[in-house]
């Protein structure tokens, strides 16, 4: 089962439903995601039961799963891959990256707000004023307002490796500009996943056809606790609407590569599902 937020085609209506076996079930009395995070789980649990009209699901468009003032956070140097890249592609300080992946707190940063996160099959963007940009295939964290993970998706966190690399202190602008964030397709529930450190993270970039880069990795390589990660983040902070935590990527195309204008990125996480996404150049026109 997983939780979609999704129009009917032809409608301009934003849902909330159910996914199983293929069909889509609405939520009756849900008019947001956000609405779902302000739950403790067990109420949460107990509210999501398909009971109504199903329709197959190629009669609806998904949308990111994410909406009201839910933020999406992220995660740096979580992995060894990207403890790698970050030091690789630094120009004036390798050692901040080497010193916060064995430091006790993390790397945490803001994202993006809902309005601007891609959902599946829609674009996501690299900025015009870098050379080498790529995806970052992650899995995602859904908490409620109370701190508890409720459920998982895949993100994409779009990254210009150019701004970073110059200067630590650019990475905002590195992270968070339109089109740098995508989640979907949906939701699957904490309870629908039995190992959350035991996750197939697959990522394809196709260009005119054909596949131009791809990778495998898993999450039994995060070197933090998902628990811990969601700790810190809660800290200092409050989320009435609940927050999507984004974890970290395995996976990095090394350079030179980088996206380009109309390729495809598609990512799939094992027991969660698959997210792809059309690459554009600059804002839109």
């Amino acid at each position: 089962m997983n939780i979609v937020r999704y129009q009917p085609l032809g409608s301009t209506d934003e849902l909330v439903g159910l996914h199983v076996d293929g069909h889509v079930t609405e939520l009756a009395g849900v008019s947001s995601l956000a609405q779902l995070w302000r739950l403790p789980v067990a109420e949460l649990r107990d509210l999501l039961v398909p009971d109504g009209l199903a329709v197959p699901l190629a009669d609806v468009r998904l949308l990111a799963p994410v909406d009201g003032s839910t933020e999406v956070w992220a995660c740096g140097v979580t992995y060894q891959v990207s403890r790698e890249a970050r030091i690789e592609e630094s120009e004036q300080a390798a050692d901040v990256y080497q010193l916060v992946y064995d430091a006790d707190r993390p790397e945490l940063f803001f994202k993006s707000v809902a309005w601007r996160v891609s959902g599946t099959r829609q674009p996501i963007g690299v900025r015009a004023d870098s050379e080498v940009d790529v995806p970052e295939p992650e899995l995602a964290l859904v908490v409620n307002a109370f701190g508890d993970i409720v459920g998982y998706t895949v993100c994409n966190d779009v990254s210009s490796r150019t701004i970073e690399g110059e200067n630590p202190l650019y990475l905002p602008q590195a992270k968070i500009y339109y089109g740098a964030c995508a989640l979907g397709p949906w939701i699957t529930p904490v309870w629908d996943v039995a190992d959350p450190y035991d996750l197939s993270i697959d990522l394809v970039i196709t260009r005119d056809g054909s596949t131009v880069w791809e990778g495998q990795a898993s999450t039994s390589s995060l070197h933090r606790r998902l628990d811990d990660l969601v700790g810190y983040l809660m800290r200092g902070d409050v989320h009435p609407d609940g927050v999507v935590l984004s974890t970290g990527t395995c996976l990095v195309p090394p350079a030179p590569f980088s996206l380009r204008d109309g390729d495809t990125v598609s990512i799939t996480i094992g027991s969660i599902g698959t997210l792809t996404n059309p690459v554009r150049r600059g804002l839109p026109g």
